[in-house]
């Protein structure tokens, strides 16, 4: 889970896009290598800073010139009252991180509340946008199925996050993770907006990204996990009858926070789908 160790990892920046500063994580090599690599924008969950998804990104960074986004409301991206953190608002500031950037090609992969984020994105047809990777997104929404956790889940665990706490105290809430990933998930998520996360938690049950589906033109894959109740079987079918150029891999072994679950199945799963195969 080290982010600063690998031969991958460039930096940490940060830009002015949509109004707001996006902080981001970059992974890839050498600035010749990226000049020759299709860009992977990764879109995290709703409690998730970038620095989390970092050892994803480094193994990405292999063969992607790889960026992972701070979402407005986490980590050192804006944060703090004032600020929209509506669907809508996360999705413009994907695309306009994009455009910022000069991204010529690019895919996104957005896990949970980032799938949906993805999708929202897309819908818009952003120039340069080529496919799309989402992860376990929340499938809920209105007249539909709530989605299956628990707000206080995220609250309590921020608040005492905020007070300080260690990967210990994190085992109350991720008991099957490692101490080190509940580690760095302690240090980071006091930069957690709770409204943010409220927010974001609530509009699971008032945005309806199915809407968009029929809209995307990308190859998707859909990837969900064996565990967890976020995607059920029923799901995927009325998923692939919206957005028919879906692909659907489903992880074994796997709770919502796949990569953290079963890594290999989650690299395997993604096969060669984003243009170069990753193992």
């Amino acid at each position: 889970m080290s982010t600063t160790t690998s031969s991958t990892y460039l930096y940490g920046g940060q830009v002015q896009a949509n109004g707001i500063r996006q902080h981001y994580l970059r992974y890839g090599g050498s600035a010749g290598a990226r000049a020759e690599r299709d860009a992977v924008i990764l879109i995290p969950g709703i409690t998730s800073p970038a620095v989390t998804w970092g050892f994803v990104a480094e193994h990405l960074g292999r063969q992607f010139d790889t960026y992972v986004l701070d979402v407005r409301g986490r980590g050192l991206s804006s944060s703090g009252p004032g600020l929209d953190y509506g669907l809508d608002a996360q999705a413009a500031d994907v695309n306009a991180f994009a455009q910022a950037l000069g991204l010529t090609r690019f895919a996104l992969m957005g896990h949970s509340m980032g799938g949906r984020i993805a999708v929202r994105a897309a819908r818009s047809q952003p120039q340069g946008l080529t496919r799309l990777v989402i992860v376990d997104p929340p499938v809920s929404g209105p007249g539909r199925r709530a989605y299956p956790a628990a707000l206080p889940w995220y609250v309590d665990s921020i608040r005492q996050a905020t007070l300080g706490m260690n990967a210990e105290q994190m085992r109350a809430f991720c008991p099957t993770w490692t101490d080190e990933q509940r580690q760095l998930r302690a240090q980071w998520l006091h930069t957690c907006h709770e409204p943010a996360i409220v927010q974001s938690f609530e509009d699971f049950g008032r945005d309806d990204i199915h809407a968009d589906l029929p809209h995307l033109a990308q190859p998707l894959l859909l990837v969900t996990a064996e565990r967890g109740d976020v995607v059920r079987d029923a799901d995927v079918a009325e998923w692939q009858g919206l957005a028919p150029q879906t692909a659907h891999v489903r992880v074994p072994g796997a709770g919502h926070m796949i990569p953290w679950d079963n890594e290999a199945g989650f690299y395997a799963a993604l096969g060669d789908f984003l243009g170069a195969q990753v193992d």
